[in-house]
C-alpha cells in the first residue's frame, strides 16, 4: 500500500489504481486500501467510483476519521 500512496503523491495515479486493485485481492477487508483506492480514483475524476470505495471503506471501519 505504501507504493500505491507514493504513486499517488507523485501523481501516478492509474500506477497507484492498479497497485490498490492488487493489494485488494489479497485483502479485502482493509479499509485503509478502500480508501486510498479512492482517492486515486476521485484524482482521475472519476467520482463514483471513488464514492463506492469511500463508503466500503466506511462500512468496514465506521468511525474511521481518516477516511476520504
Amino acid at each position: 500500500m505504501e507504493k500505491g500512496k507514493t504513486l499517488v503523491e507523485d501523481g501516478k495515479y492509474e500506477e497507484a489504481l492498479k497497485i490498490f486493485e492488487k493489494a485488494l485481492e489479497l485483502d479485502p477487508n482493509d479499509h485503509k486500501i478502500w480508501n486510498q483506492k479512492g482517492i486515486a480514483l476521485r484524482s482521475i475524476g472519476r467520482y463514483d467510483e471513488a464514492i463506492e470505495c469511500f463508503n466500503k471503506s466506511l462500512e468496514l471501519v465506521p468511525k474511521d476519521l481518516n477516511a476520504s
